[in-house]
Parts: structure tokens; C-alpha cells; sequence
């Protein structure tokens, strides 16, 4: 395999193109909305915020974008778009300033002393509806990335490159896609399955691990996730019936405590 077949774009590009309709991505909110990307959607997305980066803001293979959000399906797309570039997704927020920093609603003060050239700011809105109140020299996200192309072009991205900054280590694309693969095989994940992802609305994005491989084995598997608040005791059985309708077969994250039908996993 040469470095260009182990870049985790190529490995996210693979994925659409073998079943482009299939659903990747479901989050289910507190207030109890849900939305579902297929990956062609998703891509849809990717290619919109890509073409924002680099026609936008002038990122370079080798720029660094810290993403201070949630899981969500939302910072998904920033984070296979960082890949899509060649830039880097910085989760840790020590080290130099990064070219781009996005954030939610309530970091964004915090983004904007961050020494960043370009901060974003986006709603986390299910729907991608704009931000309430978006603060001077800030970028609000899903309003500026509706004017890209909705088409990004294969980047040549070198997988020996760095991929991703996350607790205090650099990871190459080639690290990344391994992790995830690796990850994919420990969980016995198959194209059946549907993978839940427990967590609470204001994780950091690490809630998908420090090298985001819960992520890429979804990706290397083919496996769809649904992104979801852990609930309530009281709302116990809300939950269940939820995941039961969305066929969730494996659980990982913040977990409910009893007898679940699910198989769960942890790292």
C-alpha cells in the first residue's frame, strides 16, 4: 500500500463511493431532535467545508485547525475535511497558535484569544441553522460554507504526514487509519451493525478517543454511528426504545448501568 491508500481522506472517500445512500452519521440531541447524514450527504458537507478552507481561508497541506467541539455531526465533517486538505486536527489546545480554530457557541470567546488567524463559529444546530449572535472578526460557519462547491477535487495527501494533534502527540494519516482499523477488528465491528456513541452534548471531540479511532473504525467498517446523550435514569427506557429504533447493535461511551441488549465496548 502506498502513502496516497493509507490517508484516512482516501480511506473516508472509499467509503462513499461503495455505498454512497448507506447512513453514516445520526445525532440525537437533548431536547430530543434527531438528524441522519447519509455519506453522501456527509460528503456533501466535507466537500463544502474543504473548498471553504482552501479557497476561503488559504489552508495548506501541513496547516494545523484545532476543532474545540463535540461530538457531533457536524465536527465530523471539519474533521474528514482537515483530512481531506492535508491539514492537521489539533484536539489539545496547548501548543503554537493554529492557522483556523472552530468552535461552538460557548468556546467561542475562548477561540478568539487563541492567537488563530481565521476563528469559525458554529451553532451545533441539529439543522445547521446560523449562529444566534455571531461575535466581530468571526466566521459563522454554516452560513459562509452554503456559497462552496459542493465537489472537492482528491487531494494528493501524503499519509506520513501529520494527521492529528491530541493529547501532547502527533499522529501521521497512516497512524490514524491503523488505529481505526485495529480498533474495527477489536470490536468485531461488520457492516450490520450500528455502533452507538454515548456522550454527554458538551464532550470534547477526544470523546471519539485521543487518536479519534471509535471515528475511523465507523469509517474502516462501514459501520453507521448514532451520537447520543447518555439519559437520564428516569428516561431509561426512552433511551432503549430509541436505540432500538435506530438498530443500534454496539454500545460504547458514557453507558446506561443494568442488563442492556446491546454488546458494549470501551478502549
Amino acid at each position: 500500500m502506498g502513502a496516497m491508500s493509507d490517508s484516512p481522506a482516501r480511506l473516508w472517500r472509499a467509503l462513499v463511493s461503495s455505498d454512497p445512500s448507506r447512513p453514516f452519521v445520526t445525532s440525537h440531541d437533548d431536547l430530543g431532535d434527531r438528524i441522519e447524514l447519509s455519506r453522501a450527504t456527509l460528503d456533501n458537507w466535507v466537500s463544502k467545508t474543504s473548498n471553504m478552507l482552501v479557497d476561503g481561508f488559504g489552508t495548506q497541506p501541513g496547516d494545523r485547525i484545532a476543532l474545540a467541539l463535540p461530538p457531533h455531526w457536524q465536527s465530523v465533517a471539519w474533521v474528514l475535511s482537515c483530512w481531506s486538505v492535508g491539514a492537521t486536527a489539533v484536539l489539545s489546545e496547548n501548543g503554537a497558535a493554529p492557522e483556523v480554530m472552530v468552535a461552538g457557541p460557548d468556546r467561542l470567546e475562548a477561540a478568539q484569544d487563541s492567537g488563530a488567524e481565521e476563528v469559525v463559529g458554529t451553532s451545533l444546530d441539529p439543522l445547521g441553522l446560523p449562529l444566534r449572535e455571531v461575535p466581530p472578526m468571526v466566521t459563522d460557519y454554516t452560513v459562509e460554507v452554503r456559497g462552496h462547491g459542493d465537489h472537492f477535487p482528491a487531494y494528493p495527501v501524503d499519509a506520513a504526514e501529520p494527521a492529528l494533534e491530541s493529547a501532547g502527540r502527533t499522529l501521521t494519516g497512516a497512524e490514524v487509519v491503523a488505529a481505526g482499523q485495529e480498533l474495527a477488528k477489536t470490536w468485531d465491528l461488520g457492516e450490520r451493525d450500528r455502533l452507538a456513541v454515548v456522550v454527554a452534548p458538551d464532550a470534547p471531540l477526544d470523546a471519539f478517543s485521543g487518536d479519534l479511532s471509535v471515528l475511523t473504525a465507523a469509517i474502516a467498517s462501514g459501520v453507521p454511528l448514532v451520537l447520543t446523550p447518555p439519559p437520564a435514569e428516569s428516561d431509561l427506557q426512552r433511551f432503549l426504545d430509541r436505540m432500538g429504533a435506530e438498530g443500534v447493535t454496539v454500545l460504547y461511551g458514557t453507558e446506561p448501568v443494568g442488563d442492556l441488549p446491546f454488546r458494549r465496548v470501551a478502549l
